[in-house]
């Protein structure tokens, strides 16, 4: 098999498993974990996941101040990220929670300016003002199944504006370390971090299942696929078939719970993912 296209395959294998988040997220809500805890649990038990593999590969750890980088990361990356993100899928349900993460690569770009004083280019601020369209959009479309609210759209939001934090950290510190090995750190920080808000709640066999695949599948496997991914295709292809993930979460979300965006959200949705593309592909 060609090299491109192993690579393309591990990044759509990410893109799928990450898809599935949402899913298994209000499944485990249904049976009464909070989202909290569920964010929790994806934390701690993918990071022992990183844990063991970084220490099968000996990797090296960070020290001194990029450690305290590392932890911090793990804070907001990892502990607001997931928490946010479950909180979305509770408030406003899988689809719309998987779309509102793609807002991610519009608040990179503003990052970019703002910290790094970058020019923002004239696609950028396309971008940008797609982005804020498309989420207009979705706020006046709604759907069936789908709660389309302020608290929905605003934890969503807040989920994008924490998952742009993977780019800036992994701009500075994935060249230099083991991502494994980063995030054999980071997510336990996250876990603790997350540790004093959760009410833990008797979970029967298939809870533990369904977290074990939140922890393995949707973490662990999805940013070990996607890296392997990147090893052999380039950034901008990649992110081209990753964006495959808020499609494969409506998919889902309509067949299992009856999840359905109404046509004005649903261009909202594609105008949302649209501007991701466009920056990635700047």
């Amino acid at each position: 098999m060609k090299p491109e296209r192993a690579g393309a395959l591990w990044v759509l294998a990410a893109a799928c498993l990450w898809g599935l988040l949402g899913i298994f997220g209000k499944a485990l809500q249904a049976q009464g974990l909070s989202p909290l805890e569920v964010a929790f649990w994806r934390a701690l038990l993918g990071g022992a996941c990183f844990a063991l593999s970084a220490g099968l590969r000996r990797s090296r750890l960070p020290r001194g101040r990029d450690l305290l980088l590392t932890g911090l990361f793990g804070l907001s990356g990892v502990s607001i990220f997931y928490g946010s993100y479950q909180l979305a899928v509770r408030t406003g349900g899988a689809s719309l929670a998987s779309v509102l993460l793609y807002t991610a690569p519009a608040f990179v770009a503003l990052s970019g300016y703002l910290i790094w004083k970058e020019r923002l280019k004239a696609r950028s601020v396309a971008a940008i003002t797609l982005t804020l369209g498309g989420v207009a959009l979705i706020a006046l479309g709604g759907g069936q199944g789908v709660r389309v609210s302020a608290t929905s759209l605003s934890w969503g939001i807040v989920a994008g504006l924490t998952y742009s934090l993977y780019y800036l950290y992994g701009r500075a510190f994935f060249r230099r370390y083991d991502p494994q090995a980063l995030y054999a750190l980071a997510l336990p920080v996250g876990a603790l971090g997350l540790l004093p808000l959760v009410e833990f709640s008797p979970k029967t066999s298939l809870a533990w299942s369904e977290l074990g695949a939140v922890a393995l599948l949707c973490t662990f496997a999805a940013y070990t696929a996607y890296g392997l991914g990147l090893r052999l295709l380039n950034a901008t292809r990649a992110s081209v078939i990753a964006s495959l993930e808020p499609v494969v979460a409506s998919l889902l979300a309509a067949l299992i719970f009856g999840e359905r965006l109404g046509a004005l959200a649903l261009l909202g949705a594609a105008v949302v993912v649209g501007a991701a593309l466009l920056l990635s592909t700047g």
